[in-house]
């Protein structure tokens, strides 16, 4: 059991939902979304040097790619863009697009080199018409998981043999065994079923343990999970509605996470912010998409 874990504001503008925090090793700062804002940020982990970039629809998770440049969803189509440059580069799949109550949703490279990324239901009566895909190297899509209300929280540990995947509005974390040469989901467990008091299942990281930081984006904490489901520990966030945690900074010792403003927030609260904290345990390296065959 490690000590509570002791955040301060790294940065607030008074997003709409900040998401998809990013740690880029090479260049030294961190990537982030703000999803209604229609936003992606550049940020330096001290929390200097703000760049905005905006998009004509949601931007809804990103990653690194190989050669440097991102691999963003935006509301049903998964694009390249150069964050140097400042501009899209390329469209890489479309997922989804003939459906008008879907979008995209959190987003990550996996160990295998493609970008795993789910779709959600976006309508007051949610239903499980949503699904988890795999975008290939080469922009093919495979869906992977259907059945699905808001798919979220895809995090694999360090040798990557092992994926955890999450339904914020169905309230499960699920476990599978994952094979990094072909990107085969195998062995499907449910670990755990988080109410609305626990923390109902938000975006997530793994660290170097094998232990699953859940954000649980009802109950203003970050659960940390053992690989079995076991919450081991329960972290109190300054806000009510963290949305995702990511490891950062040398040694992948710092640990970031996002919030969401939930309506009727007042002016000037921290209800959205970007908060930092030093953690106790290293986090587990996030993964590049091999973007060889499209640059």
């Amino acid at each position: 059991m490690y000590d509570k874990l002791t955040f301060t504001c790294l940065l607030d503008d008074e997003f709409g939902v900040a998401e998809s925090p990013v740690y880029d090793d090479r260049r030294n700062c961190l990537f982030f979304v703000d999803i209604p804002g229609k936003a992606l940020y550049r940020v330096g982990l001290d929390g200097s040097g703000p760049i905005l970039w905006t998009f004509d629809s949601e931007v809804c998770s990103i990653g690194l790619t190989r050669s440097g440049l991102l691999i963003a969803a935006l509301r049903d189509t998964v694009i390249l863009f150069d964050p140097d440059a400042g501009k899209a580069c390329r469209i890489v799949a479309s997922i989804e697009a003939e459906r008008i109550d879907t979008r995209l949703n959190d987003g990550k490279v996996g160990p295998d080199g493609a970008f795993w990324v789910g779709t959600m239901h976006e309508v007051a009566d949610r239903r499980p018409v949503a699904s988890l895909y795999r975008v290939t190297p080469t922009g093919a899509v495979e869906r992977k998981v259907d059945g699905i209300i808001c798919s979220n929280g895809l995090a694999w540990t360090a040798e990557g043999s092992l994926l955890f995947h999450s339904d914020s509005r169905a309230q499960w974390i699920d476990r599978w065994r994952f094979d990094a040469a072909t990107g085969l989901l195998f062995d499907r467990r449910r670990i755990a079923t988080p109410d609305e008091a626990t923390g109902r299942p938000d975006g997530a990281a793994i660290d170097s343990e094998g232990f699953y930081w859940s954000a649980g984006v009802s109950a203003g904490v970050l659960n940390r999970f053992s690989p079995d489901g076991e919450i081991v520990e329960r972290h109190p966030f300054p806000v009510g509605a963290p949305t995702m945690p990511c490891f950062a900074g040398p040694g992948l010792r710092t640990m970031i996470v996002t919030s969401l403003r939930p309506a009727g927030a007042p002016a000037g609260s921290l209800a959205s912010g970007i908060f930092v904290a030093q953690s106790p345990v290293a986090g587990a390296a996030v993964h590049r998409f091999d973007d060889s065959a499209l640059v």
